[in-house]
């Protein structure tokens, strides 16, 4: 059976996603300003966000919630964390039971500490939520070039038929049933990005920044596995993937982020001047709540939070990291 597709968030990498999925399903994407929704149907493009991209003809948009979730045998949820319950509590107005529900946002909710998955389970009980992540730069998949992702799933057949919705030619999709390891690897590098970006502004070097981006790694698997996530999962795609390519690439926005702060410049400037969220930002300060609540140490991320949340500048930030004594490699720190 066909499944009907809908995609909720215009942002690069929502557009993106609805733009796999039209290729495989009918897919409706939702957008907060009418504007928008106008340039997709009409114009095919979405010049804010993907700049010089010709979107497929086959690709429906509308600035109504109700339009896109109503028929919808799928829901993919691409906006933000800080706005991803209000969303979903709009979507329960609409949605017909059963139907599963895929995150794209790759953050923590910053209050409740709680993974997207947990915030669908939340605010609409009863839907099997999962989440699509990896190393996916929303501006080279839409430029057809090759990449993966992983569906989070636990449900083996639920995962099979997401898979096949969002499958598309040189961009293949893989799945995984660990939910937690692949939605906090999502969360946890946009934090290690930062730093890697604060490498990059000051101009420590590229051994330098291995070793922070290699450490930030270590982090994450030590954090996640305590939580319940496997550590083969930090390992793979959703890990050591995506932090790669977030804490190198210059489309990154958590990177550019850092990048800034090496710089000198202040966060509130930076964040002003971005379209796009940077999730790493917010997520800093949810990390260290979580490390100290499971007894982790994690000092590539204390040191972020100092720079975003507590006035530091990067260079003492890179000071501070450079300065600790290290111990074994496999252990802490």
């Amino acid at each position: 059976m066909e499944l009907r597709v809908a995609v909720l968030g215009a942002g690069s990498w929502g557009t993106t996603v609805a733009t796999l999925a039209c290729r495989n399903a009918p897919t409706t994407l939702w957008a907060r300003r009418a504007e928008v929704a106008r340039e997709i149907n009409e114009e095919h493009t979405h010049e804010r966000y993907l700049p010089g991209a010709s979107l497929p003809r086959a690709l429906r948009a509308t600035d109504a919630i109700e339009e896109a979730v109503r028929d919808a045998d799928l829901v993919v949820m691409g906006v933000p964390s800080l706005g991803f319950r209000a969303t979903l509590a709009e979507v329960k107005k609409f949605l017909r039971p059963w139907v599963p529900i895929i995150s794209l946002a790759k953050g923590l909710e910053r209050d409740s500490q709680l993974r997207m998955t947990q915030v669908i389970q939340d605010v609409i009980p009863d839907h099997l939520a999962g989440a699509l992540t990896g190393p996916n730069l929303a501006r080279e998949i839409i430029a057809g070039f090759a990449a993966a992702s992983v569906i989070a799933i636990d449900d083996a057949r639920v995962a099979r038929q997401v898979q096949r919705v969002f499958h598309s030619g040189l961009f293949r999709v893989y799945t995984n049933r660990d939910v937690i390891g692949c939605e906090l690897g999502g969360a946890l590098k946009n934090v290690i990005a930062i730093a890697s970006g604060m490498g990059d502004g000051l101009g420590v070097g590229d051994n330098t920044r291995s070793a922070v981006i290699t450490r930030g790694l270590a982090e994450m698997t030590r954090l996640g596995v305590v939580m319940g996530g496997q550590q083969q999962t930090f390992a793979g795609l959703a890990g050591m993937g995506d932090l790669i390519a977030t804490c190198v690439s210059s489309q990154s926005r958590n990177r550019h982020v850092g990048e800034q702060l090496g710089r000198g410049r202040k966060i509130a400037e930076i964040i002003e001047e971005m379209h796009m969220v940077a999730e790493g930002v917010s997520t800093s300060r949810v990390v260290l709540e979580l490390g100290s609540q499971h007894g982790v140490e994690l000092p590539v991320a204390r040191e972020v939070y100092g720079v975003v949340h507590e006035g530091r500048s990067a260079m003492q930030a890179y000071r501070g990291l450079t300065r600790r004594m290290p111990g074994a490699e496999t252990e802490m720190g």
